[in-house]
């Protein structure tokens, strides 16, 4: 039983956290009643971080950058004129 608690005790430090981080102070209010319930005491809880560290998108990886540096190419300005019926056809009056 005690496992139990445990468990939902994590998984509730866990939703807490969540909500803390986005500010819904009413049900960071909730998940604390739901702590005590399980008997949660902060003082005999964990110390520290209580969820794992956030990671970036690309996480510092080189091919993360050099993806976003092919994106942010300009085009060629050599670039040939287009060929073809739509090339030859008179601008709009």
């Amino acid at each position: 039983m005690a496992r139990k608690n445990e468990n939902m005790i994590a998984a509730l430090l866990r939703e807490r956290d969540g909500y803390e981080q986005r500010g819904l102070t009413d049900r960071v209010a909730e998940v604390d009643a739901q702590l005590e319930h399980y008997g949660y005491d902060d003082e005999d809880g964990p110390k520290g971080r209580r969820s794992a560290p956030r990671q970036t998108a690309d996480g510092g990886r080189p091919a993360a950058k050099k993806t976003a540096a092919k994106k942010t190419t300009a085009a060629k300005p050599d670039a040939p004129e287009p060929q073809g019926p739509a090339a030859e056809q008179p601008p709009a009056e």
